[in-house]
């Protein structure tokens, strides 16, 4: 999920790299210009603009929830480039204050700006990933720029920082309450950080730097968008779609007539390297040529991000050989709960080998099934999961074409992810169909207490659709403050692939824990109890704020939830004992495979941002190949769940040197869930505590403090290796 534009002041922007998981990218922080040159260049809205441009004033509907049904494409340019400037004012006039700097007069009142910019940018890039076109990419490109080279016109502020720093050095002695101080001390790190402290070559250099991060990490983004239309497999004979069920292939054939391919089938790549489609086709040939698509995709033509990857883990480098920094990675993990890249590497490498002793295991098996079904060739990528789903039917006499019938999606959704919700947290969601939404499959509910009170809005948008780029992931277009007084406005996203006309749409079990995982970090939002919006909601380190996520998944399978939803879309029926013990047993099959593309990506990603600063790569997929075999992990079979070229939580900037942070965090969220059933699972007190302990803290409190707040100590990674199935559970 990766968290956007979307408070209502100056952190809005001087965080436009932070992020959460999948949320749609926005721009890198950076900057180009002299120090008014982006406001200069913004002209004041017309008063005629104004009157008709709903995004210049706050919406009327509940909680700011955006006017959907007002909002057109052309308003968003210049009420963003009118919220640059009302924005740049708003700052100049802090920094120029005569009187001497306070907490109030500088710190809070950084917060209280921004309002017209963080609405508008906040709306803009929502929709930029959920629901893109030509025109919403053409205005990305031309305003990401100028959005960072606003944001580096605050960090590089001298007079601005000098004020933020008098406050800083003088925060032992002002009485402030811990969520102040922890505000003051964020603030001032962030400007540090950015470059505050820099002479004024090295801030020009900075600058420079962070114009052109700004106009790759687009780029590299537009691309794939690109990509991703372009490289779907068309199919012109039904019998090469053996192993689909009809549903599938009728929406196959639906989705070609869609793209004017009447009478064919479409296969659309989804954004990891693996494809679902490989677990279910027969046709070899197919598989291959689907696998090839997915993992060559940015490598050709137009739309190769080869140079474009080799050149933003420079930038990436030099920038932080300036901010005093060995590498991108140290100056990442600075402010992370893993500290610095060696942590992060321990914990990678300790598991390393007893995940690829049991992934060489996983294909030994494969291997002696492709050898009993016939077949005479070597297992290769686009094998595997055709022939793991053989093994799996083998081992645990289980279907997944047996298994979704019994996932329906407004089954799951309400009776499994509202149901968990509702008893852990004792919270509702109540449909709002009189709220706008920005697309007929979007969803929007309010959410209400346990006591009745109205807590947020949230919408949901969970189908696949051409203008959405692939992933999950939640954000926000409205962040809770209660120095604001504002409530959360939330969405989630995914791309799950719809039913037929007319006919239900059924989910694998991976995406009905992707719904689970996606509300954990939706609560973060939601439950979010924090003064200062810079600190509230999910604005915590990358390698925790997927904790609160990770955590809920396991819900799904808990048998009092998956009791309550697992029905028979047809019949009502529960699904059989029989059948969910089956699941049960499976869910830690293929976990090698599953454990060993992640910790790829994720050390490739750490190797891109420990190079030093004048490293020049000229081979990228060489590059990437090397920094597999340096750390054991060069499995032909079994490669990176995401390649450089196509790696946008690395190369997006959002999870730059932090993609490790999923398997950090899972540490956290197993170790959790093993101590909430120990105390009884789930029931209302249990909700209470990690709700007051996490979800509702945000940033006021060190991650680890609040973990030992809710749980009494650091958690070991016992919990993941029983979790994955890698380690025996001992009771």
């Amino acid at each position: 999920m990766k968290k956007t534009l979307v408070a209502t002041t100056v952190a809005t922007v001087l965080a436009l790299s932070a992020c959460t998981d999948n949320k749609p990218a926005a721009p890198e922080q950076s900057a180009a210009a002299p120090a008014d040159a982006a406001a200069a260049k913004a002209e004041p809205a017309t008063a005629a603009v104004a009157a008709e441009n709903p995004l210049l004033k706050r919406s009327a509907l509940q909680y700011q929830a955006p006017e959907f049904d007002k909002i057109k494409t052309e308003h968003f340019l210049p009420a963003m480039l009118q919220g640059i400037e009302e924005h740049a004012k708003e700052i100049e006039a802090i920094a120029n204050n005569a009187e001497p700097a306070t907490f109030d007069n500088t710190i809070v009142a950084m917060e209280k700006t921004g309002d017209l910019l963080g609405r508008s940018s906040g709306i803009f890039f929502n929709l930029s990933g959920s629901n893109s076109n030509a025109e919403i990419l053409k205005i990305q490109a031309e305003i990401s720029p100028k959005l960072a080279a606003h944001s580096d016109n605050i960090n590089l502020n001298p007079t601005l920082f000098a004020r933020v720093k008098a406050v800083y050095d003088n925060r032992a002695s002002l009485n402030l309450d811990p969520e102040s101080l922890r505000l003051t001390e964020v603030t001032y790190e962030r400007f540090v950080r950015a470059g505050a402290q820099l002479n004024d070559e090295q801030k020009t250099q900075i600058r420079a730097l962070n114009e052109e991060s700004s106009k790759l990490t687009t780029k590299f983004s537009q691309n794939l968008l690109q990509i991703t239309k372009d490289i779907a497999i068309f199919v012109d004979d039904k019998a090469k779609l053996a192993g689909f069920s009809d549903a599938e292939i009728a929406a196959a054939a639906e989705g070609a007539k869609a793209k004017g391919q009447d009478g064919k089938y479409i296969i659309e790549i989804t954004n990891t390297t693996r494809q679902p489609a490989l677990a279910q086709l027969e046709n070899r040939e197919l598989r291959q040529q689907i696998w090839e698509a997915s993992a060559y995709r940015g490598t050709k033509g137009e739309t190769d991000n080869r140079p474009i990857v080799a050149r933003l883990a420079q930038i990436r480098a030099e920038r932080a050989k300036l901010l005093g920094f060995d590498t991108h990675a140290h100056f990442s993990l600075d402010q992370s709960m893993a500290k610095n890249p060696k942590a992060v590497m321990d914990m990678l490498g300790s598991m390393a080998p007893t995940v690829v002793e049991n992934t060489k295991k996983e294909a030994a098996a494969i291997q002696d099934m492709i050898k009993q079904t016939g077949g005479t060739f070597e297992l290769q990528p686009w094998d595997w999961e055709f022939y793991a789903e053989k093994v799996r039917k083998a081992k645990y006499d289980l279907d997944e074409n047996e298994v979704k019938p019994y996932f329906e999606f407004n089954r799951v959704l309400h009776d499994g992810v509202f149901y968990t919700m509702n008893k852990l947290f004792g919270i509702s969601f109540k449909k709002r169909p009189d709220l706008p939404v920005y697309h007929p499959d979007v969803e929007a509910y309010e959410v209400f207490d346990a006591d009745g009170t109205s807590l947020a809005i949230f919408y949901a948008d969970y189908f696949a659709r051409e203008g959405k780029r692939g992933g999950a992931w939640m954000s926000s277009f409205v962040e809770q403050s209660e120095l604001l007084n504002d409530k959360p406005v939330v969405v989630n996203v995914m791309n799950i692939p719809k039913g037929p006309a007319g006919e239900p749409t059924l989910v694998s079990y991976d995406n009905v824990t992707t719904i689970f995982h996606e509300l954990g970090h939706g609560l973060h939002g939601i439950f979010s109890k924090v003064k200062y919006p810079t600190l509230a909601g999910t604005s915590v380190s990358r390698d925790f704020v997927e904790f609160p996520s990770t955590f809920q998944e396991d819900w799904a399978a808990h048998p009092d939830v998956i009791g309550n939803y697992a029905k028979h879309y047809k019949t009502g029926e529960a699904i059989p004992a029989e059948l969910l013990a089956k699941i049960m047993k499976s869910r830690s099959f293929n976990q090698g495979f599953d454990t060993l593309e992640y910790m790829a990506a994720a050390l490739v990603d750490m190797e891109w941002h420990s190079i030093p600063a004048g490293t020049k790569i000229d081979d990228v997929e060489k590059f990437e190949a090397d920094a597999l075999k340096k750390h054991g992990v060069d499995l032909a079979v079994v490669p990176p769940r995401y390649k450089s070229t196509y790696f946008s939580h690395s190369m997006g900037g959002g999870y730059s040197a932090g993609y490790y942070a999923y398997m950090w965090s899972e540490i956290l969220a197993a170790d959790a869930f093993a101590f909430v059933q120990q105390q009884g699972g789930l029931k209302l007190e249990n909700g209470a505590n990690f709700r007051k302990n996490i979800l509702s803290v945000g940033n006021t409190k060190d991650p680890m403090e609040a973990y030992k707040a809710f749980r009494g100590k650091e958690p070991t990674t016992d919990g993941l290796l029983i979790r994955r199935g890698l380690k025996a559970a001992v009771n």
